[in-house]
């Protein structure tokens, strides 16, 4: 070994347990911290919809549905994940913990990623997923119970299948995601399309240069690998469907897929339709519902445009613009669903302009922020304070920060689009 390289190696040895070592040190320190401030302060830490989470892994524990719990809107596969809590009071923590190890898991499967998608060195992609694992934002949201860690874990697991050809795993994966949370089915058409038979070393792709017909073209596009992830992913998510309709029966499919139709949401939410879901729940019948109208603009983006236009260039970049699109535009829009893109975040950082341009980068993380923070402000006077600042203060900071997610969107477009088309180095 070359002792530039054998360095290198040595380095990322060293530091590898050091970051890691930090982002479960952080966790624990969170979780004990969590413990003393419910016992100590009327705010509590711990998330609302981990108490859901929890109760509904009782009503399991003495054989009823999670469903009896008003307001359990998930897969009963959370509920059986989480019955050492209802075991004793001692475990009540237990869902924390392991939604925190899911983090450090989802971690190790960026550096995974990255090095399977750019041949980038372990101590460098270390250091991209540094901005996950030692993440505050993504530890606090973690360890104050709520689930989206494990879906970190799901989605960078089906990427790095992907990309290493694993496509019956990346199926099952797949399949799993969108029944454990829905949104994960934006995915499918960003993979679909870009498994290219020369994204995976297929033979096919070194025969004849020669331009294709549109028949050539249709069959060029059913290859084995695009059907082996279709049938695999539809029959994991089928079959899980119907495991859990047979035991739970039409509350199952209503509270975990048709509530999120309807839903109503309008506290912590930081979409701009915030106010029109306050008006529209306050006063059902004085006008239609226009907010179920942001389906379209949201799953058009989200489903179609940016996959077609972007997913040959870089998958993983691709997911990001496509997560960061389905929550900017999505009715409801909570801290929660932030990290449903900020695991993808690592992934396109080594070729964005927000890190070549510190500048840029820099403006967009104040204005993120900033943007959360004027919305909190306002939310914290209307739910802790009884002051009314629906209109138009919190319709203002919504839409402030929206329009900043619209602005990084398309920094995360354009950087994706000027990509050359990846070929997958395996």
């Amino acid at each position: 070994m070359a002792p530039t390289s054998k360095s290198k190696l040595t380095g990322a040895l060293s530091t590898g347990p050091v970051i890691f070592s930090a982002a479960i040190l952080l966790r624990i320190i969170l979780l004990f911290y969590g413990l003393w401030q419910d016992a100590n302060s009327p705010m509590k830490y711990t998330d609302i919809d981990y108490y859901v989470f929890t109760d509904a892994a009782r009503f399991v524990a003495h054989g009823e549905s999670p469903y009896a719990r008003d307001t359990y809107r998930y897969t009963p596969i959370l509920s059986w994940l989480l019955l050492p809590t209802a075991w004793h009071s001692v475990l009540f923590s237990f869902g924390k913990a392991m939604f925190a190890i899911g983090d450090i898991i989802t971690g190790w499967l960026i550096i995974l990623v990255l090095r399977s998608t750019s041949g980038m060195s372990t101590e460098r992609a270390l250091r991209f997923a540094s901005i996950w694992l030692l993440n505050p934002m993504v530890a606090t949201i973690s360890t104050r119970g709520s689930s989206e860690g494990l879906l970190g874990v799901m989605v960078m697991a089906l990427l790095w299948a992907v990309v290493n050809r694993r496509i019956t795993l990346a199926g099952f994966l797949l399949g799993f995601g969108v029944h454990f949370k829905i949104y994960p089915f934006i995915y499918a058409p960003s993979i679909i399309w870009w498994l290219d038979d020369e994204h995976l070393g297929s033979r096919k792709s070194q025969k004849s240069k020669a331009l294709p017909s549109p028949i050539d073209k249709v069959f060029g596009f059913v290859n084995k690998n695009r059907i082996n992830l279709t049938l695999t992913s539809l029959a994991t998510f089928a079959a899980l469907n119907v495991i859990m309709f047979q035991i739970y029966g039409w509350p199952f499919v209503d509270q975990t897929y048709l509530h999120h139709v309807t839903r109503l949401d309008h506290r912590h939410n930081f979409s701009p339709y915030n106010t029109l879901l306050y008006l529209t729940a306050s006063q059902p019948s004085a006008a239609p519902d226009l907010s179920r109208l942001a389906f379209i603009p949201q799953l058009l983006l989200s489903t179609v445009l940016i996959p077609l236009v972007l997913a040959k260039r870089d998958l993983a970049s691709t997911m990001l613009a496509q997560t960061f699109a389905f929550v900017t535009f999505n009715k409801v829009c909570t801290s929660q669903y932030f990290l449903w893109y900020l695991v993808l975040l690592p992934l396109h950082l080594p070729r964005s302009s927000l890190l070549q341009k510190p500048r840029r980068g820099i403006l967009a993380l104040v204005l993120w922020i900033a943007g959360q923070a004027l919305w909190l402000q306002r939310g914290y006077e209307l739910e802790f304070l009884g002051r009314s600042t629906y209109a138009p203060s919190l319709w203002i900071a919504g839409i402030f920060f929206f329009a900043v997610n619209v602005w990084i969107l398309g920094i995360i477009v354009t950087d994706t689009g000027a990509n050359k088309v990846s070929k997958l180095k395996i």
